[in-house]
């Protein structure tokens, strides 16, 4: 499988997922700006949607969309755990968490990162990110990750938003549970290798 990312990227969620698994893969780096792959490429060519992260199966399909790769994934080593099994309401909860995190806290991210968006339109970004963290800082009171003690791949994506905390000069000190979640995350050897292999850490 080939991984198309950008350094520090939602993509950075199924690498992580993908060294938790422990299933060989190639990264291919993307330049978002250019759309160049790291060996020369046109990515829009490879996702017509040009951007990361994009996901290479061996048969060349490709598959796209970071809750959509994570859970594919996870169901390709179920003794993991990573994922509960299909058609219970553990599963349920979990993509619960997927399309929160890729809603109201993913997309909200973007204005902050943007060259044109208004001050208005940033501000009223910045708003939401706070009051979605505050609501994720309240749900992880009492237990080690988002659905309980096991790490999960909705863990693998609140850690790789959250961690554009840091980008944005958004302090994680006032969510506390919030902060000790990122650090546990961030301890995790897969989390290490995969940073690493980004050029994050």
């Amino acid at each position: 499988m080939k991984l198309y990312y950008a350094a520090g990227a939602c993509s950075l969620s199924p690498h992580i997922v993908l060294n938790e698994l422990d299933l060989p893969y190639d990264l291919i780096r993307v330049d978002l700006a250019t759309h160049q792959t790291a060996d020369g490429l046109d990515y829009t060519a490879i996702n017509a949607k040009g951007y990361v992260p994009a996901l290479q199966l061996d048969d060349g399909q490709l598959l796209t969309e970071g809750p959509a790769i994570v859970q594919y994934l996870a169901d390709r080593k179920p003794a993991a755990d990573l994922l509960p099994p299909a058609g219970t309401l553990e599963r349920a909860r979990v993509q619960e968490w997927l399309t929160f995190i890729g809603t109201e806290l993913h997309k909200n991210f973007s204005p902050l990162f943007s060259q044109t968006a208004s001050a208005d339109w940033k501000a009223a970004a910045l708003a939401n990110v706070e009051r979605r963290l505050a609501y994720v800082d309240q749900a992880l009171s009492g237990r080690d990750y988002l659905t309980g003690n096991s790490f999960c791949v909705a863990d693998a994506y609140l850690f790789t938003v959250v961690n554009w905390t840091r980008f944005v000069k958004i302090d994680l000190a006032r969510w506390p549970v919030l902060a000790a979640f990122q650090q546990r995350v961030m301890a995790r050897p897969a989390v290490q290798a995969a940073l690493r292999e980004e050029g994050l850490i």
